[in-house]
């Protein structure tokens, strides 16, 4: 059993290491496009592809983040905008 909570628990990165995670891939990929303009490859362009998609995933996560550090916890935002739709719609 000691091993179950470990599956548990969440782990929220830092905004340095996101951005450095991106930067890391940014430069991965560019080293990539650049191999592709040499000599086309599939698995080149697969690569590419799997990288653009972390990269999209990386910086979905930056945001959740921002807007958690900013906004607080998203049950709270869904909680703030029904209690203001609601007195939108008593008005």
């Amino acid at each position: 059993m000691r091993g179950v909570g470990a599956s548990f628990v969440t782990i929220m990165r830092t905004f340095s290491e996101i951005h450095q995670e991106i930067e890391r891939l940014s430069e991965e990929r560019g080293q990539l496009w650049q191999q592709l303009s040499a000599e086309y490859d599939a698995g080149i362009v697969a690569d590419i592809h799997r990288l653009d998609a972390e990269l999209d995933r990386l910086w979905d996560e930056h945001r959740a983040l921002r807007a958690r550090v900013r906004f607080g916890e998203r049950s709270q935002i869904v909680a703030r905008a029904r209690v203001e739709e609601r007195l939108e719609r008593a008005a």
